[in-house]
């Protein structure tokens, strides 16, 4: 999908995050605790300043996705980094009313380029919760090596889950 982008959050995507998270709560917060009814422009406001100082500070790298019109779509970035092992969790999600039509792909594709040239990650993990087809699906576009089922990897609404684990490696992103 070529008119979807990645930029570095800033603090004007407070409103239109929110009224995107708020409008997926429904089919993004079964997987993500963060999206979730009770979720306040403040909250945002907060996580925004959070994930400035975590760019600065090299620990996390998040990204607003936006069409060619600049409208917000979602979110994609790479977080839990382990420097020592040298690799990270790509995530991402995508505003309900624009599911389905390749957005997390070509986002989530940007995201693993960027991370790939612009740190030293040699491994990005996609861990989704079992029954998270769409987020599969997601993984399986990109060419994510499946590696297996993690048993109770996830604790969500109050019970654990089951998660697949994929991997895309510096050494093999972009071929295939």
């Amino acid at each position: 999908m070529s008119d979807v982008s990645i930029r570095f959050y800033n603090p004007e995507d407070a409103e239109p995050l929110f009224e995107a998270a708020l409008e997926s709560v429904a089919e993004v917060g079964r997987w993500l605790t963060w999206c979730h009814p009770a979720l306040t422009v403040e909250d945002v406001r907060s996580w925004i300043d959070v994930q400035i100082a975590n760019w600065e500070a090299g620990t996390e790298y998040e990204f607003a996705v936006v069409d060619g019109g600049g409208v917000f779509l979602g979110g994609c970035g790479v977080n839990r980094i382990d420097n020592e092992n040298r690799f990270g969790n790509l995530g991402y999600w995508v505003r309900s009313s624009r599911t389905g039509g390749g957005v997390a792909v070509a986002a989530a594709r940007q995201v693993a380029r960027w991370a790939f040239a612009n740190t030293e990650l040699e491994r990005l993990e996609i861990v989704c919760a079992v029954g998270n087809t769409r987020s599969s699906r997601v993984a399986e576009k990109l060419g994510a090596h499946r590696e297996g089922v993690l048993r109770s990897r996830f604790f969500l609404r109050g019970r654990f889950h089951d998660a697949v684990l994929y991997s895309i490696l510096k050494a093999e992103h972009g071929k295939g």
